[in-house]
């Protein structure tokens, strides 16, 4: 009986902080075609990024957001992405066609979180080709927006190369057209 109460104490005691430890992450707002929460990348390099990647959904249809942050923790690279992406609703609803880069600086990690659309454009494989050459060498030599822009220009080539419906034209706001994303 004691060793119980006892037990019940230390947990009843520790509950508060193991809980704390654990809260995850907020997903940020969807507020740019490329996002950095880490200040690493200057005004200007997040202009450059953010036309090319609005000139790949003008030419495409698809929807590539880059999102960089300091760290996922607790969770892991490939959980947090996936709730970024469910939680933004990337790509066109009806298509499927989205694609999330994601950066955790500080945890030295880079994911592709690719919709179910470009799959056959983006596989597995491919995406981490990308990111082992073409944004891993950068980023290493601290270049983060070069590798980011390489990786777009990548993953740009492979889409292009897929049977998308053409992009729409309108300028309907994406809430009004029912559409996930960003204008």
């Amino acid at each position: 009986l004691y060793i119980r109460a006892l037990a019940a104490l230390v947990l009843i005691a520790f509950y508060p902080v193991c809980s704390a430890a654990q809260t995850l992450l907020p997903v940020p707002a969807l507020s740019a075609r490329a996002i950095d929460q880490t200040n690493t990348l200057s005004a200007g390099e997040l202009q450059a990024l953010n036309q090319q990647l609005q000139a790949l959904e003008e030419k495409t249809g698809a929807q590539v957001v880059v999102l960089m942050l300091a760290s996922t923790a607790p969770e892991d690279i490939a959980a947090y992405a996936h709730r970024v992406a469910s939680d933004w609703k990337i790509g066109r609803r009806d298509v499927g066609d989205g694609v999330l880069v994601l950066v955790a600086k500080n945890d030295r990690r880079m994911r592709l979180e690719v919709a179910r659309t470009l799959e056959g454009a983006i596989p597995d494989l491919a995406a981490a080709r990308i990111i082992d050459a073409q944004m891993a060498p950068h980023f290493r030599s601290g270049d983060y927006a070069s590798g980011l822009s390489a990786a777009i220009a990548q993953l740009s080539a492979r889409i292009s190369g897929e049977a998308l419906p053409a992009p729409t034209r309108s300028k309907q706001s994406s809430a009004d057209s029912g559409d996930g994303g960003i204008d």
